[in-house]
């Protein structure tokens, strides 16, 4: 690869470590209600404030050695993992699109579903302070993204929020109780704001069907019955990152899978 393209996409990955150490801070505090702003990082255990050269993204982790400089708490692996993890998905991200006005959009974008799934896994919450904004976002957005367009943006809203209101109300009406959360309706319209709606079918099913793969052995290990809660808003980040990256092979894959 060319020397500026390596340099690039080694950028990208140093901004996907720093943006992902501030969204630890959001999966932390968004729940609990607090600001995402202030008061700055501290130990939660100690209260000690998290000094600049400890807060260094994978590097301040591996010199710590995993542990709080003052009271030697274990610091959870989970926070260099999403840092390292929002690293590789934003040079995916530059890797799919380039340098294009397109870039900026899905980093913001991809940031948003790392948040919303380790919330959700956390506290089955999907929260609407993320959601909602990310829905007129994602619109605004579909104007300087030319393959989606507002058209298909503002259809990807309604198809994907629609359609899954109307699975959740289906599943209340013949279960008589409620199997989905309003979240991941908002979650999903959300997805359609950004993505349009061609990528609302393959992305429901691909979740789904993970959801059953990973739910039913579940299920069967403990002992539950149907009514294992189990948190669909990963599925849908999973199976909508797959589709931002190689959504063609995924459509592809779909209409043979139903074709026989």
């Amino acid at each position: 690869m060319p020397f500026e393209y390596n340099f690039f996409l080694s950028s990208a990955f140093v901004l996907g470590l720093v943006v992902g150490s501030f969204l630890n801070v959001c999966i932390y505090r968004i729940p609990a209600g607090l600001s995402i702003v202030f008061p700055p990082s501290a130990c939660p255990k100690c209260h000690h404030p998290i000094r600049w050269f400890e807060n260094i993204p994978l590097l301040s982790y591996l010199f710590l050695r995993g542990r709080c400089a003052r009271c030697r708490t274990r610091i959870s692996l989970r926070y260099p993992l999403i840092e390292a993890l929002t690293g590789v998905l934003f040079v995916l991200v530059l890797y799919s699109f380039g340098l294009r006005l397109a870039t900026p959009i899905y980093f913001l974008f991809v940031s948003s579903l790392v948040v919303i799934a380790f919330i959700d896994l956390d506290h089955q919450i999907i929260p609407d302070v993320i959601s909602l904004p990310g829905i007129f976002i994602g619109f605004f957005c579909s104007f300087f993204v030319p393959w989606v367009g507002w058209r298909d943006s503002l259809l990807g809203i309604l198809l994907g929020g629609g359609l899954l209101l109307s699975i959740a109300w289906l599943y209340q009406l013949l279960a008589k109780r409620e199997g989905m959360g309003g979240g991941d309706i908002k979650l999903l319209a959300m997805i359609g704001a950004f993505l349009g709606w061609k990528s609302i079918f393959p992305i429901i099913f691909i979740a789904s069907l993970a959801g059953s793969l990973v739910g039913l052995p579940l299920m069967l290990l403990r002992g539950a019955d149907r009514r294992l809660a189990l948190p669909f808003g990963p599925f849908l980040v999973l199976a909508t990152l797959g589709y931002l990256f190689w959504g063609p092979g995924l459509i592809h894959w779909y209409l043979d899978f139903f074709q026989g």
